[in-house]
């Protein structure tokens, strides 16, 4: 049995458990991009988003998984959302992060 599959078993567990809870939505959309399941990733990550705009991670890890899938538009929308956040929460890292990421998006179009 993969490494995998285990984790994503406890992690749907919590989620069910807890379906307001950014970070395990979070980790469970990271695992399955780690399984290979980007479709999955994808989906998971903007339902976080979506309840929670402010999670700065979500909008970072989504515009890199669509971004991987060629979905430029959608990454680069994404990033620049996400650098919002992360200006209103003052995670300057972040916001940096991801202006480089979109910035390296926007030199490859």
């Amino acid at each position: 049995m993969s490494p995998l599959r285990p984790r994503l078993e406890a992690l749907e567990k919590f989620l069910a458990e807890d379906p307001d809870d950014s970070f395990t939505r979070y980790a469970l959309a990271l695992e399955c991009a780690s399984a290979g399941d980007a479709a999955r990733a994808v989906a998971l990550l903007q339902e976080t988003v979506e309840r929670d705009p402010r999670y700065v991670p979500a909008w970072q890890q989504l515009g890199s998984v669509l971004q991987r899938l060629g979905r430029t538009e959608e990454a680069a929308a994404a990033l620049t959302r996400g650098i919002a956040a992360a200006r209103a929460a003052k995670d300057m890292h972040a916001a940096s992060e991801m202006t480089q990421e979109l910035e390296s998006l926007q030199d490859n179009e």
